[in-house]
Formats: C-alpha cells, structure tokens, sequence
C-alpha cells in the first residue's frame, strides 16, 4: 500500500503503482432508532460483523465525512473494530485510533520506531501489523497498547512487508520487494503460533522491478487469497497452500495504481492511489474473473492508500505521497458511499 512517492521519501525502492494532537470537527447527534442488520463475510471467523445502520440525514450528520489525523503522522494502513478505526504512521510504527462517531482520537500505542503499514483487527481486540522495510510484523493488544508478539518474517535486505489479511487460521502478508506472501498461523482460542511460513509465488506471477505485491484480501469463497501486483496492475488468485498464482480475468481492465483492497461478498474495492479513486469490481466465488462495476472518487482524496468499510461508508487514509512530508503536514481520513 505504499508508492513510488513513498519510496522515494523513505529511501527505499518502489515504483509508481502500486497520527498526536490534531482531530475533526463533528457535529453531535444520537443515531437514528431503529433495528439493524447484520452483513456476513467470508472472514466472520476473524473479523467484527460490519453493522448497517438505517441510512437517513441523522447519521450523516452523526458521523463526519472527514477525519483529522495529527500532523506529520504519515499514515498508511487502516483497520475498523465496532465504531473506532486504527491507523498505522509510516514514522514510528506508532497506532492512532480514531472515533468514527465523533473523529476524536489517541496514539494508544507507540511504535517501535519502524513502520506500520497495512493493519488488520481480529474479533479478539488484536491488531496485526505490517513492518515496511523492517521486515517484520507485530501483533498490538488494542486495550493495552502492549505489542504480543513480533515476526521477524525474513532477513532479506530488500524487502517492504506491506499488507495483511485475516483468515479464520492465519494472517497472510505481502512483500512489496519478495515474490513471496508470509503466513502467520492462528491456532483453537486465537492462539498465536511462533512459526512463519514463507510462500514463494509461481504460476502466472512474474516478480517486476520496482514494487511488486501490495494489498491482500481473500477470495470470496474463501479458498484462496488475492494479491495486487502494483508493478503491472494485474490482481492474481493465490492458492495459499502452493503459491501458484492465477491472473485475475478482468477483460482489459487494469488496476493501475492498485494498492489496498477490501472485499466484501463478492465485490471487490480495490484502491487506485495516485488516481485518487476505487475501483468496485464484481467477482465470481472462486476469484478468478470479476468486471469492473463503476468507480468511486472524492475531491477530499489525497493519494488515499487503502480502505475499510463501517456501515454504508468506506473510510480511506490519505498518505499524500506527492506531498513532502514535514512534522507539520495535515493528514485526514476521507468517507465516502460506497
């Protein structure tokens, strides 16, 4: 989930494709009455129900379309459990969590002076995190703030751990500069396992110069995972046992761009950073074919990075990679319909 931009502030190599005092202003406002329902996902096992809300004027209200982020914090990554949304700073490593209700947040835990990129939630109030250019990945108790566990997942020089996904048994992250993906295993009770297991891709993935895997979701059947190859735009089934990858059949359509994804049923969001837009793709079960439905963009978008979904909503960081970053550098979340 991170660019060539990225790179280029950072040091490190990419190429083009692909929070701590400061917070929103937001109107007050009880949500409106009324029962609500319950959308089930292939990753129920790990993740928090998404609940719908009824859509009406006094939710938008409730909820600002805009989030203050504290500046200079760089953010990356996103995660959402219940109404509070985390992000990981490109900094420190530090987490940030946010109110969707008011905008008002907190760093709750510092970082270990390398990078947090992409993050996940589990429905055990953990928080998985991708290291960037240290290699590593870290598992953050969201009560305490205390980090669990750490991964050394490889020793390689070049490397960007980016990206990561929950299943019901594992984590799975994606390496910017590898062709591999790392597997995590989550044992009975969410126990977490010391092992990492790396899987090299093959198949129809040839590793690019440049920056190579980046967001990760699971297929909808949930069998296999999806890696977006930011280098040549093209999104790939991965069978997670093997490695071997299958190109994604989207026609002539490419993901330029493509960074964070987020599936939901069978749709696919998949983020087109420096194109300041979603793309909402349609998936058969299995991954393998999907079209492209229409496409989301906002005029609040600032290179936005990836997405989580909370309701009718989708929330987007804005890493604003064309922007130097300094310690005085606004940063926001965009929300925008889905």
């Amino acid at each position: 989930m991170v660019t060539r931009r990225l790179m280029a502030v950072l040091g490190l190599p990419a190429l083009v494709l692909g929070l701590v005092t400061t917070s929103a202003a937001a109107t007050t406002g009880a949500p409106p009455p009324g029962p609500a329902t319950v959308k089930h996902s292939v990753d129920d096992g790990q993740c928090d129900k998404i609940r719908f809300l009824p859509s009406t004027a006094k939710q938008s209200r409730a909820f600002p379309s805009r989030i203050a982020l504290p500046n200079g914090f760089q953010p990356e990554g996103i995660a959402i459990r219940g109404s509070t949304a985390y992000f990981g700073s490109l900094v420190d490593g530090d987490i940030y969590a946010a109110g969707l209700r008011t905008g008002k947040g907190k760093v709750i835990s510092q970082g270990p002076g390398t990078q947090a990129v992409g993050l996940k939630a589990d429905n055990r109030g953990r928080l998985f995190v991708s290291g960037g250019g240290s290699g590593t990945a870290r598992v953050v108790d969201i009560r305490s703030g205390k980090t669990l566990r750490t991964y050394q997942l490889t020793t390689a020089t070049a490397t960007f751990v980016n990206d990561v996904v929950l299943s019901k048994h594992a984590a799975w992250f994606t390496d910017s500069s590898q062709p591999v993906v790392y597997q995590v295993s989550i044992g009975r009770n969410g126990k977490l396992s010391k092992a990492v297991r790396t899987i090299k891709l093959s198949g129809a993935y040839v590793h690019q110069d440049g920056f190579n895997g980046n967001g990760i979701s699971l297929t909808p059947d949930g069998r296999a995972l999806i890696l977006m190859q930011s280098a040549t735009g093209f999104l790939f089934q991965v069978n997670p046992r093997t490695g071997v990858t299958k190109r994604v059949d989207l026609g002539s359509t490419l993901m330029t761009n493509g960074d964070g994804l987020l599936l939901s049923g069978r749709t696919l969001y998949v983020v087109q950073n420096v194109l300041n837009k979603v793309a909402v793709l349609k998936l058969n079960r299995s991954g393998t074919k999907g079209s492209l439905v229409r496409t989301i963009t906002s005029k609040d978008f600032d290179v936005p990075t990836t997405v989580a979904a909370f309701g009718r909503r989708l929330y987007l960081p804005n890493a604003r990679f064309s922007t130097p970053p300094t310690p005085t550098t606004p940063y926001w979340v965009t929300a925008v319909r889905r």
